[in-house]
């Protein structure tokens, strides 16, 4: 039997399908396992044992009529896709595969041959996505796994050693974030990171390249330098698998690092502003929420938005730096 799964969405939505591949895996062990997704896609599942080959598409840049003639090619019995876009549905109808396992609520979603209800009413999303193998003749609900996992080599395992960071001797911060409204004020990070080396943490910060001046200006604004590493824009993703799971404790806006983290259990602080708990996307384990309160344009948005739509950034600006360590103390 061959099977494949569709996720192009973002880093965390892929890391959030890791259960849905395993746990096909443990339904059909001698089947073939495919997954469609982003370029990310190679280091997300680099050394994953239950995934046998993975299909890069962008996009932006690879032609879809080409995707569509190699999944015909590849004689699909079963397609499941997470994402919730038309070019899913239109893509895997148009592939010829018989089966095809899809949310309600996705785009074009007439043209599965399956539904599954999808609700934004607090159920975690890896949950959602494992409530489409319900859908499957062979599911045993005793064969799901709902923890993600990432898989390091010995020698990427090591990365965080080369800073000279000793195993749970520090915390990791990610300031940024994909959509500019998700991103806790810098002033807030200044502030809390000050605290934190006054109380003798050592403090990591990382990131993207596109990360690196919001980091920089965070680093500007310290008081307290000393044991503050600023490693934004200088390491690979899979490198910053390594710094995240060897941390005593992750703080990070809502985005793809809390997933990381999550996947090795490192103790998460999660920073929520535009969006809500109910989206489904809090840490799955070990972790908790930190978000304003009384602020009614909450929710603005499922992934937020370039520019607050009211032009006030209140859901932000009334987390307080003392808000943020009070939570982290649960940790420490």
């Amino acid at each position: 039997m061959k099977i494949v799964v569709w996720q192009t969405a973002f880093l965390g939505d892929l890391i959030l399908t890791t259960p849905l591949i395993k746990s096909l895996k443990n339904l059909y062990p001698e089947s073939q396992i495919h997954l469609i997704s982003k370029p990310f896609g190679k280091d997300v599942f680099k050394g994953n044992p239950y995934l046998d080959e993975l299909i890069v598409f962008d996009k932006k840049r690879d032609s879809t009529i080409s995707l569509i003639k190699r999944l015909r090619r590849e004689g699909y019995d079963i397609a499941i896709s997470p994402h919730r876009s038309h070019r899913a549905s239109y893509v895997l109808f148009l592939s010829g595969i018989k089966k095809r396992i899809g949310f309600d609520r996705a785009g074009f979603s007439f043209l599965y041959t399956d539904k599954v209800p999808h609700r934004f009413d607090g159920t975690h999303e890896i949950k959602r996505n494992l409530s489409l193998l319900k859908k499957l003749e062979s599911y045993d609900k005793g064969k799901i796994d709902s923890l993600p996992e990432l898989f390091l080599s010995e020698e990427e395992d090591r990365f965080f050693e080369s800073f000279g960071l000793e195993d749970k001797k520090y915390i990791t911060i990610a300031p940024g974030s994909k959509w500019e409204t998700k991103r806790w004020t810098e002033e807030g990070f200044s502030e809390l990171i000050d605290e934190l080396v006054k109380m003798g943490e050592s403090v990591v910060i990382i990131g993207g390249k596109e990360d690196v001046q919001v980091s920089k200006r965070i680093v500007d604004r310290l008081s307290h330098k000393s044991n503050v590493i600023d490693l934004t824009g200088s390491t690979s993703l899979r490198e910053s698998f390594s710094v995240v799971k060897h941390s005593k404790l992750l703080i990070s806006n809502d985005s793809a690092p809390v997933h990381i983290a999550v996947s090795f259990n490192t103790p998460v602080v999660d920073i929520y502003g535009p969006t809500v708990r109910e989206f489904g996307f809090y840490p799955y384990r070990n972790g908790v929420v930190v978000e304003a309160e009384g602020v009614v344009c909450r929710p603005c948005g499922l992934h937020g938005h370039r520019k607050c739509p009211t032009g006030t950034f209140e859901c932000m600006k009334k987390i307080t730096p003392q808000k943020v360590l009070k939570a982290v103390k649960r940790f420490l």
